[in-house]
């Protein structure tokens, strides 16, 4: 590990903790309904957004009435979005002429960015127009964002209040986190990366000529837009000569700024955040990955002042960055100690003058193994997503690293909202344990933690690993699974669990290396990732329901402080041992086992 890149990633925790206590203060005056200062601009616009849809803010809901309604609206969202796809062809603002997306797809696509997943089996700049990306895409990672941060509020309020039966209305937690949150942060951010080059246009494809004409394998489509596959299961090609290239640009910017605030993560380009148009230069590449955590941090300040107690955030955000920062070296020293495959081969990945050396495949040189890696572990510990780097040109255990992070559950900052309110889930379940080990009746903020509670909370806990696990295995022991993978072996598996980990923790990065755009995987996927979505989504609410309507009880002497390092250790350890216990064997067949047979080929 060099002094350099340590250096750019400590600068990057200093400036993300900086910023989470004034967001945090600012977004908790929101859901409060107290003065936030962009009150008096944006008041009059959310008063009148509720006359319109006829919505009354003040009739608060209980918790089924609140489910229900989210539901229904991310239902509505999710049939838009497919029927915006499939229709595309005939819609404006499609100056490539791109036709409409197959069924399949359509509706992995819109499960995806329904549920805040945002993965994609598709390239954005050969299959999706202007206007789907904008009206379709971009809006559902404005909605599926506050969704999410909606879910967060109403169990915040559920720990918050005594013997209540409401825990707020749908509509005006969806609304104040939209406007108020989002909107803001997303223009500011446009604007900050317009400025560095990233594209913002309406402006047709733009063609160059090259200076030399290039021959290369060109794969062979069918009509679906597929690859044709050989009697082996590889893509078949033909030998292409071009002479001209074609420059993909469009309204990028304001896509990529709420697909990282919002913790989406979907690329306007195929490629993600490695393309130049979508991240131009150093300084664009550091605002994108610190938007990507910094909601998710700010939030747990926010869940402080909403419950009374700023040492309850503080601590969540505690265990929330001790599991990050633990990570990140793992996965630098990893890519930064190279390949043993070439040093065998006598390639020198010794450090450069101006670099670092190490495994730089599927890295772009202007960002480097340090940005790569802390990318990596960023986008994986919130359900972001997006990438600078391929995650599959990785070494075994660099690419173990954002893979074990998504199977933590997405709690490790997790997505926006959705993180932390699964981080308070196993603070729920480490007070359950401590109070087993001592014989008490566990509490949580003042309310005691029963066995409905704890119904609740194996529920959020248990139905992402299943839905992972049986997916993967249903892959595994299928053609339909098998066919897909370009890789055999250990890596092949790598690719087949990392891809039902990303739906089925509702992430949306790849390994690629995976052919994931057929019927078998858009299918799976999108159930995948509807389950995890909404399967969470409901225990939770349940949770707060069932907790707004407890007392609260007085601390006594056997009360466990919930914000102490003790507790800190004791939550970062329980959501550990659940990570470890449940997807160590999975692991063990794929990266370890993968690193095992690098190192014993070197």
């Amino acid at each position: 590990m060099t002094i350099n890149g340590l250096v750019q990633i400590g600068l990057y925790f200093v400036v993300l903790l900086a910023l989470v206590k004034p967001l945090g203060w600012y977004m908790a005056r929101v859901y409060e309904g107290q003065p936030c200062g962009l009150d008096r601009v944006l008041g009059p616009v959310e008063r009148l957004l509720y006359r319109l849809c006829g919505i009354h803010p003040a009739d608060e809901m209980n918790w089924k009435v609140y489910g229900i309604v989210l539901l229904l609206f991310n239902a509505a969202g999710l049939l838009f979005l497919y029927g915006s796809q499939r229709l595309q062809h005939l819609l404006p603002l499609n100056p490539a002429g791109l036709g409409m997306v197959a069924p399949d797809l359509a509706f992995n696509t819109a499960a995806s960015f329904a549920t805040n997943t945002n993965w994609q089996a598709y390239g954005g700049e050969t299959t999706l127009s202007y206007l789907t990306q904008m009206l379709g895409l971009t809006v559902q990672n404005f909605v599926s964002a506050a969704t999410g941060m909606a879910i967060l509020v109403a169990l915040i309020r559920g720990l918050a209040r005594r013997s209540a039966t409401t825990i707020g209305n749908f509509w005006q937690d969806l609304v104040r986190s939209t406007l108020y949150v989002l909107m803001p942060l997303a223009l500011l951010f446009s604007l900050l990366l317009v400025s560095q080059g990233v594209v913002q246009t309406f402006n047709p494809y733009q063609t160059a000529t090259l200076m030399q004409p290039a021959e290369h394998a060109k794969p062979i489509l069918d009509a679906n837009g597929r690859p044709v596959l050989d009697e082996q299961g590889q893509p078949t090609t033909e030998s292409a000569t071009a002479t001209e290239q074609v420059l993909a640009v469009g309204p990028a910017a304001s896509q990529i700024a709420i697909k990282q605030l919002g913790t989406n993560g979907g690329g306007f380009f195929n490629v993600n955040s490695a393309h130049p148009f979508e991240n131009a230069t150093p300084i664009s590449n550091f605002l994108e990955v610190l938007a990507i955590l910094l909601i998710p941090a700010a939030l747990c300040y926010t869940f402080g002042i909403m419950v009374g107690d700023t040492r309850q955030g503080w601590g969540v955000l505690a265990a929330m960055t001790i599991l990050l920062i633990a990570f990140v070296p793992l996965g630098l020293w990893a890519e930064q100690s190279g390949n043993p495959g070439f040093t065998a081969m006598h390639i020198d990945q010794r450090p450069g003058e101006d670099q670092a050396g190490g495994n730089m495949e599927g890295k772009e040189a202007r960002f480097g193994i340090a940005n790569s890696v802390l990318w990596s572990a960023a986008t994986t510990a919130a359900s972001n997503g997006s990438v600078n780097a391929m995650h599959d040109s990785f070494t075994p255990l660099g690419g173990l690293v954002p893979l074990f992070l998504m199977q933590f559950g997405e709690v490790v900052f997790g997505g926006a909202g959705s993180g932390l309110y699964g981080m308070i889930v196993f603070a729920i379940i480490a007070v359950f344990v401590a109070g087993l080990m001592v014989g008490r009746t566990p509490e949580y903020l003042g309310k005691k933690i029963e066995p409905y509670e704890m119904k609740m909370a194996a529920l959020v806990i248990l139905i992402m690993p299943m839905t992972v696990l049986g997916f993967t295995a249903l892959a595994v022991v299928t053609a339909s699974g098998t066919s897909s993978v370009l890789n055999p072996g250990a890596h092949g598996f790598s690719e087949m669990l990392y891809a039902y980990t990303s739906q089925g923790n509702n992430n949306g990065s790849a390994f690629a290396g995976l052919n994931v755009n057929t019927p078998f995987y858009n299918l799976t996927g999108g159930i995948a990732m509807l389950i995890s979505r909404f399967w969470l989504a409901i225990p939770t609410l349940a949770l707060a329901g069932s907790l707004a309507g407890k007392k609260i009880v007085p601390a006594g002497p056997g009360t466990l402080a919930t914000h102490t390092p003790l507790f800190v250790v004791l939550l970062i350890g329980v959501v550990i041992m659940v990570g470890a216990l449940t997807f160590l064997p999975a692991l063990a067949l794929g990266p370890i086992v993968e690193h095992l047979l690098m190192r014993g080929a070197s």
